[in-house]
């Protein structure tokens, strides 16, 4: 069982001619605006469900309508909202503007989970039973990382778009992950020079830097290796919103199932490559057979 601890919310997604966005009073994108379940503890524990692992999602939502939305489409794809609880006084939403080149910009209001602690003795009851912890860089996880280290439990994190090795809001996460993945977005040095540094500082075994249309850097601390992934692509891009969280999944199905970075890595990419043929962040997820297909294919 892997254990997933994150946000959940409804996040509304509207397709733009580009940036930046012109002021105008009405505009009617016709089927450009939409409302699904996302988040990335959703996006996360979905991705992983659906390539057949067992995933425990532990959440906050508040006790409105969005809730209901997300506990009835959580129940549907056949995740259990049982460690999802309501502690919030609403429950988080997001807007994401995107363009056809796949940029995209992110306006996230997470009302008044930051300030909102998890039960720690929910996840107490699941830890021992867990092969790993993927522990998102949201407030109430912060207690989860000691707990999860003292039990020897591996723990992967991402803290996504990061510029400061000494950041006061993502060092809890960095100095616990055995597995940590970021962006390229806002790296102050070169991904290499920056993943250097980070396996100095920290002593981090594997590091995934995402590079956005040019792939992914892995850094494997025990073999010295560190190795640049092309990106690929399998069909026309619709919207890479939650591409670095598929990424993150698929690399945690991967490196759980044979203990193989490079291998995992791989897989993750094309597992990436096909989610963002699709436009929420919590769509178009290969099942494990399918993304053994593509691998074939992409090995003949």
């Amino acid at each position: 069982m892997i254990l997933v601890a994150g946000l959940l919310n409804i996040e509304t997604t509207l397709q733009i001619d580009g940036f930046p966005l012109p002021y105008f009073p009405v505009r009617y994108p016709f089927f450009g605006v939409r409302s699904t379940v996302s988040g990335v503890g959703y996006n996360v524990a979905k991705a992983l469900h659906t390539l057949g692992h067992e995933a425990r999602l532990l959440s906050l939502l508040g006790c409105d309508l969005n809730a209901q939305v997300i506990r009835q489409e959580m129940r549907t794809n056949g995740i259990s909202d049982e460690y999802t609880l309501a502690r919030l006084e609403q429950t988080p939403q997001s807007v994401i503007l995107y363009d056809g080149s796949g940029q995209r910009q992110i306006h996230v209001d997470l009302k008044n989970i930051q300030e909102t602690a998890y039960p720690e003795a929910e996840f107490d009851a699941l830890l021992p039973h867990c092969s790993l912890a993927a522990l998102c860089n949201i407030n109430f996880a912060r207690p989860l990382l000691h707990k999860a280290r003292q039990a020897g439990k591996l723990i992967a994190t991402d803290v996504h778009a990061i510029s400061d090795l000494d950041d006061p809001y993502n060092a809890d996460f960095m100095r616990a992950a055995d597995i940590l993945f970021m962006s390229h977005e806002r790296l102050p040095a070169a991904p290499e020079d920056w993943a250097r540094q980070v396996q100095e500082r920290y002593g981090t075994e594997i590091i995934v830097i995402g590079l956005g249309a040019e792939g992914a850097l892995l850094a494997v601390k025990r073999d010295r290796s560190m190795q640049r992934f092309a990106a690929r692509r399998l069909r026309a891009v619709v919207n890479t919103i939650g591409a670095g969280d598929a990424l993150f999944s698929a690399f945690i199905h991967g490196y759980s199932t044979h203990k193989a970075p490079y291998e995992a890595l791989r897989q993750a990419m094309l597992f990436a490559a096909w989610k963002i043929g699709a436009n929420g962040a919590a769509e178009g997820f290969l099942s494990a057979e399918e993304l053994r297909q593509r691998m074939r294919e992409a090995e003949a």
